[in-house]
């Protein structure tokens, strides 16, 4: 298998009708050696958008590896029109390392589009944006929660941005959350760059979901034929009505002990639901946990071991978009 080293994504420059293996220089390590990124370009016959799919931009983050390769290797480039720029590891330093932040302790998708001359993360943020994410026309960013937490399959997106919201519904995930993007995310970089981007949100950290990764392959080929990028696919319905929410925010806990929390993802709660319940070492009951309102259970903590402030339930209110009361997780 033949890979290419470059500096910079030029997708003309590879041959149409078949996948091109690079390796993208970004920056180097300690003992000067360049951290190199896997990046498949995979030209079409005809013209047409630049999709981008990244994965793994947190380590730990892997359901998205599974489906940019199982998206690859059902697909007809002779019959496709643009092309797909996947990176199936953007964050290769956690990746190795099992860890969601990049080499140097930072969450990259905190630091985007970066700059040069900065730390590490920000330099390399900032040749990520110029020299991978300026090729796209389109992006699809893969995600799962972070270890501690579970997710179920939801989108991301502006809903106030036609074409991002197009992409975002093409997906049918289990929940479609309206959130113009945190500052310092990779999505909200490609939105100020004048690139739609959603969110994709595929289950749990550090394992592969099957389910999960078909129903977003399933969801990537919709956004394609929405570009114009492949014939209409045989569109299969999933096992859920989407669930449209207009705002989310997580709840906290206020006191440490030991974490129970009752509904299950995806669950709708009532107002003065209890949620959740602490005890502390010896068993006692020291704080209950109630919905402040209606909602949908976006992602929940899965450790039971409950500092001060911890996080307990993602919830989401259903409606048309809506200003969140706290600033929603990304």
């Amino acid at each position: 298998m033949e890979v290419h080293i470059v500096r910079r994504i030029e997708v003309a420059d590879w041959p149409t009708g078949r996948a091109s293996k690079l390796a993208l220089e970004t920056v180097a390590d300690g003992l000067a050696r360049d951290i190199l990124l896997p990046v498949i370009v995979a030209r079409g016959s005809k013209p047409g958008p630049v999709l981008g799919l990244t994965a793994a931009l947190h380590g730990n983050e892997l359901n998205g590896l599974s489906v940019i390769h199982r998206l690859l290797q059902d697909l007809d480039l002779r019959e496709m029109a643009g092309s797909i720029v996947a990176i199936p590891v953007v964050n290769v330093p956690g990746y190795h390392a099992n860890k969601r932040e990049f080499s140097d302790g930072i969450d990259l998708n905190r630091v985007f589009p970066g700059k040069e001359g900065g730390t590490q993360s920000q330099v390399f943020s900032a040749r990520f944006t110029d020299r991978a994410l300026r090729c796209m026309t389109h992006l699809v960013d893969l995600h799962t929660a972070s270890f501690g937490r579970e997710n179920s399959l939801y989108v991301r997106a502006d809903l106030n941005h036609p074409v991002a919201r197009a992409m975002a519904e093409a997906q049918q995930p289990q929940i479609l959350l309206h959130n113009r993007g945190v500052e310092g995310t990779l999505r909200d970089t490609a939105m100020d760059h004048g690139i739609p981007a959603i969110t994709v949100e595929v289950g749990n950290p550090q394992r592969v979901q099957d389910d999960l990764v078909l129903w977003s392959v399933l969801g990537i080929e919709q956004v394609m034929h929405l570009l114009g990028m492949i014939p209409a696919a045989p569109r299969r319905s999933p096992p859920w009505q989407t669930v449209l929410c207009g705002r989310s925010y997580w709840l906290y806990t206020d006191r440490g002990g030991f974490l129970e929390i009752f509904p299950q993802l995806c669950d709708r709660v009532k107002a003065g639901d209890r949620v959740a319940q602490v005890r502390d070492v010896y068993g006692r009951v020291i704080r209950d946990i109630f919905t402040p309102e209606a909602g949908v259970i976006i992602g929940r903590s899965t450790n039971p071991v409950n500092q001060t402030g911890s996080r307990v339930l993602h919830l989401g209110t259903e409606g048309d978009p809506q200003r969140a009361p706290t600033a929603p997780d990304e």
